[in-house]
């Protein structure tokens, strides 16, 4: 089986707050990092009232120091909101806080809506096409060749970079640069078969990477039981509802029969973004997980779970791995 690692959105539940899921987000760090997860990421988004990892940075500071060994990152920085030297010196700051476990994933999407883009920017007229210039300085921080401005700390420092995407723009980028690629197949699989067939055509081996790697997220919500991991994924069926119509919330508690009364159209977008899944019981996920790397032949899995309820997500990331210990 591939190599799993766990993509974080530190979800804010009702009747809670970012507080509680930040502290959840280390308790969950904890517990995957025991069971043998490869990597713990947490993702930039703003304005969302149900995801605490805004200052995706600072979360991870605080995962890193409640860990010891799982590799952290980003997955991922939008950096069109950032001026590259921040991130360079941020992530610099992770990796001689945490050396050799520090991963930065970047995306070009802005990870929220025009008017908290421009709250964030105060600009919005830059060129989306920027982004690969502004990698490539970001790259050079690292690297030190930036003769009138340095990155203190981040220079030297090797620190991985991932290109992140949903489409081809980002695959043919990781591949023109020599990166591994993560691909949002948890959110938005339709163009994940073409993207990576692009990003392993036309890769071209660099300093960082001699041949392709690809990650693909994927959704897993797991239970003892088939009926009780369909409860859970119920959260994130209203999530994604409530999303797509353009009324984020925290994320809210399980629904019984909840797709059962959506609109046909709702069920169809339901069935099309979360066709990267594996929900049920162990035995279930565990053959769905398999069909789904035997089809598309990732090198490793990003796993998230949008549960409600904490201890049951612990709990489903356990099953996953396949260590299950007795229900308390």
């Amino acid at each position: 089986m591939v190599p799993l690692s766990v993509l974080d959105l530190s979800p804010i539940t009702e009747g809670s707050d970012a507080r509680q899921s930040l502290r959840n987000s280390a308790d969950l760090a904890r517990h995957v990092e025991a069971l043998g997860y490869k990597r713990f990421w947490m993702a930039e988004h703003h304005s969302m009232p149900g995801i605490a990892s805004a200052a995706t940075a600072v979360a991870l500071a605080f995962v890193g120091s409640q860990t010891s060994t799982i590799r952290i990152g980003a997955g991922g920085i939008m950096l069109p909101n950032h001026a590259p030297l921040t991130i360079a010196e941020q992530f610099g700051t992770l990796e001689s806080l945490y050396p050799g476990r520090v991963d930065l994933g970047l995306g070009r999407a802005p990870g929220t809506d025009q008017a908290a883009a421009y709250a964030m920017r105060r600009n919005l007229t830059s060129d989306a096409d920027q982004f690969p210039n502004d990698v490539v300085e970001l790259m050079r921080y690292f690297r030190g060749d930036n003769d009138r401005v340095r990155a203190i700390p981040g220079e030297g420092l090797d620190i991985p970079i991932w290109i992140l995407g949903s489409s081809l723009y980002g695959a043919q980028l990781a591949a023109m640069l020599g990166l591994p690629y993560a691909f949002a197949s948890h959110f938005a699989p339709q163009m994940m078969t073409e993207a990576v067939a692009a990003y392993r055509e036309r890769f071209e081996p660099s300093v960082q990477l001699d041949k392709p790697y690809v990650m693909l997220g994927f959704n897993a919500i797991v239970a003892d039981t088939d009926e009780a991991a369909e409860l859970l994924a119920t959260s994130v069926q209203q999530a994604f509802v409530a999303l797509r119509s353009g009324k984020p919330a925290k994320l809210p508690p399980p629904q019984a029969g909840y797709a059962d009364g959506l609109p046909i159209e709702a069920r169809a977008v339901l069935r099309s973004v979360l066709s990267a899944s594996a929900i049920g019981s162990p035995q279930t996920a565990q053959r769905k997980l398999e069909e789904f790397v035997d089809r598309n032949k990732p090198d490793e899995l990003i796993v998230t779970a949008q549960i409600y309820d904490h201890q049951a997500r612990l709990r489903s990331y356990e099953l996953l791995m396949g260590q299950c210990l007795p229900s308390a």
